[in-house]
């Protein structure tokens, strides 16, 4: 990673510093921004996760998908753990932290929001920022790949569904025509914008290309930190008023992410799938999607929502928490290699 890269989590706290401070100074404005929206998808937002997506998806090749043979264990693994663990698990965490346990110290009437925003958080698996991870845990790139891929795939398809059906098991009302709409802005539409553009690129030429994804890669950061100074000047109130909100929402997801890596790298040792690509399985099983699940919590609920609140909680952590998972990978490579179970059933040595 690049210097600024790696101090991403410092950007993110000066951008909630600063839109805090902004959004107590100027409220006025930062409201009259919010109300810029069509269809219950804020313009000035809308604009900003594209120029954070698009970048991200350049970089995928779906023709990468014939490769899921060569990796069909550890793409079982990271599958089961995206679509049919992390969901609902968090729907349980959401369910116990927010209901119960931290109920009476959070806002009554943002309770079903915040529920919400943890269910959208893990409803949608890490797309692009997984590649940086992979890398640091020198993770086969093919097995990334594919798996991106393949979880693009899937997630144009299945993520509002799962997202209605979790948030009706929340008692929580979904408005399936603005969840479809999220899901086309901010996937299907990108994609395949983005995969024109990669075409157009490598049509002339690898080297063109890699100088035109350095050239647009800081403005998708960029992008990102505008969008948290916009969604922390309008929660600033909330969270001088309740500073402990934050860390209350960060519990659920921390133990979300260290469940649903351990688990992935557990099943991935059982059945014997190489190192090289257990680690990558793990952080994919673990990460999320945030710029969608940010994009959408806003669509459906609102700049001022807990839900969009929830999200955002989620960018503040994902940073810190995917380092300390590829630290836990990287330091139990040789505890991992010999104890994993091979294809006979054996234990490598």
């Amino acid at each position: 990673m690049n210097l600024f890269e790696r101090y991403l989590t410092v950007w993110v706290f000066l951008c909630i510093i600063v839109g805090v401070l902004l959004g107590l100074w100027l409220p006025d404005v930062f409201h009259a921004v919010a109300a810029l929206e069509v269809a219950k998808v804020n313009i000035p937002v809308g604009v900003l996760v594209w120029v954070m997506i698009i970048p991200m998806l350049l970089r995928i090749d779906f023709g990468a998908l014939h490769q899921v043979k060569a990796h069909v264990r550890g793409i079982g693994v990271t599958l089961f753990v995206n679509w049919a663990v992390k969901p609902f698990s968090m729907a349980f965490l959401a369910w116990l932290f927010i209901r119960h346990v931290f109920a009476d110290s959070l806002p009554h009437q943002q309770l079903d929001s915040y529920v919400a925003g943890l269910i959208l958080l893990a409803a949608a698996p890490c797309t692009a920022m997984v590649f940086v991870w992979s890398n640091l845990v020198k993770g086969d790139p093919y097995f990334t790949l594919s798996q991106v891929a393949l979880n693009d795939a899937i997630m144009i398809f299945a993520f509002a569904p799962l997202v209605a059906l979790l948030l009706g098991i929340a008692s929580i009302a979904v408005p399936w025509a603005t969840l479809f709409f999220s899901v086309t802005f901010y996937i299907v539409i990108p994609v395949i914008v983005a995969q024109w553009l990669r075409h157009r690129l490598l049509s002339q030429g690898e080297p063109l290309f890699n100088k035109a994804m350095s050239a647009i890669a800081p403005y998708s950061m960029g992008a990102l930190l505008l969008t948290l100074v916009l969604l922390f000047a309008l929660q600033g109130d909330a969270i001088v008023k309740q500073p402990l909100v934050i860390a209350m929402l960060a519990v659920p997801i921390l133990i979300q992410v260290l469940f649903n890596s351990g688990l992935a790298y557990w099943l991935n040792r059982r059945l014997g799938v190489a190192h090289c690509v257990a680690a990558p399985s793990a952080l994919i099983g673990a990460s999320n999607f945030f710029e969608l699940a940010v994009a959408t919590a806003i669509s459906l609920f609102g700049f001022e929502s807990g839900a969009a609140l929830a999200t955002v909680v989620g960018v503040l952590i994902e940073v810190p928490v995917m380092l300390l998972v590829v630290r836990i990978a990287n330091q139990s490579q040789r505890w991992y290699s010999q104890g994993r179970t091979g294809v006979n059933g054996k234990t490598s040595t």
